[in-house]
């Protein structure tokens, strides 16, 4: 199927949602399609256009093969017209290709280390709420499992505001930090690790479920230590059988935003998937300056006893630790922003 059937298809089943009466009961939903339809429509137009020229180009082509040279130089004009016009039409393409979502959803999981791991790991999720607050971008807690020591075996998060997912991006990937442990007695430095995923938020229009694609499960909530917190059902696990991807959300009390939270994370995964086979096709120079993006990838180094952070991707380090553990990042980001292609 071509791309051009692909969209067709998508703007018909978007015209039917904006023609159910049930969907201005819900105005996010409305705004979502409204944006998410013009969106269709727009790149339609474009692509219908471009089909269009390549036939007029083939048909001027011929044109050039005859003897009448005037005809022939009035259709050379009209190649180098069509062929201009074409060239500004890919390029308007290639530029929707790049744009990203703004928000973001990141996880972050406790590595090896034990407990001091999931101490970093809390701590790196400060280090990013407190940037977000910075920005002036919102944060919300969707799950979390805590260790312990008050440390996070793993915590997803929310981050909303403009251009965040952007500017994020390149966090995702293992974390390392090498320090001496406050429960350490013979000062002896200790290196933990921490992994980090950063998931393009995504919208209900952006990745479509089908409800025969995935199996829901209900079960208790859990606390450190893996004491059931709650008597009630309302924590939710979702598979999504096709991919196999399997997200969780036990931070509400409330069944129903549990699914919610946890349909957001699936969407995200999904999208992400699909965001990072596009940027696998038409980025390889790419990894060459900021790294594969793989989650298994070790990207950074947080030495304390050098009061130094370390990217590997891009041979770079920074000084004045603790400014930057209390989210003081933008020289980091700005630099990894430069590196890419």
């Amino acid at each position: 199927m071509s791309e051009i059937e692909k969209l067709r298809i998508k703007k018909e089943k978007l015209q039917k949602k904006l023609a159910d009466p049930e969907i201005f009961k819900n105005a996010l939903k409305l705004k979502d399609a409204s944006v998410e339809f013009s969106r269709v429509e727009k790149e339609l137009v474009g692509l219908e256009k471009l089909e269009s020229l390549e036939k007029e180009l083939q048909e001027t082509e011929e044109i050039l093969k005859g003897n009448d040279e005037e005809i022939k130089a009035m259709a050379q004009e009209e190649k180098n017209r069509l062929e201009k016009e074409k060239g500004d039409i890919l390029n308007k393409t290639a530029k929707k290709t790049e744009e990203l979502p703004d928000n973001l959803i990141m996880e972050i999981r406790a590595g090896a280390g034990g407990a001091e791991a999931s101490l970093f790991a809390r701590e790196i999720f400060e280090m990013y709420r407190a940037y977000a607050a910075k920005k002036g971008w919102k944060t919300a807690l969707l799950d979390e499992s805590k260790s312990e020591l008050e440390g996070y075996k793993e915590v997803i998060f929310e981050i909303e505001g403009e251009d965040a997912y952007k500017k994020m991006r390149y966090e995702s990937g293992v974390h390392r930090v090498q320090r001496i442990p406050a429960t350490e007695k013979s000062g002896r430095v200790h290196t933990s690790t921490a992994s980090v995923a950063v998931l393009p938020k995504a919208r209900e229009v952006d990745v479509e479920i089908n409800p025969q694609d995935i199996k829901i499960e209900f079960f208790r909530s859990s606390g450190p230590g893996g004491q059931n917190v709650n008597k009630v059902e309302t924590a939710v696990r979702i598979y999504h059988l096709p991919t196999g991807v399997v997200v969780a959300s036990q931070e509400s009390r409330s069944q129903q935003k549990n699914r919610e939270r946890a349909f957001s994370i699936l969407r995200s995964k999904i999208l992400d998937a699909r965001l990072q086979r596009e940027t696998q096709k038409t980025a390889t120079e790419r990894k060459k300056q900021i790294g594969t993006g793989d989650r298994s990838e070790k990207i950074r180094t947080y030495n304390f006893p050098q009061d130094r952070l370390t990217d590997h991707r891009i041979k770079k380090s920074w000084h004045n630790l603790p400014g930057i553990m209390e989210g003081n990042l933008d020289e980091v980001i700005e630099d990894l922003q430069k590196e890419e292609i």
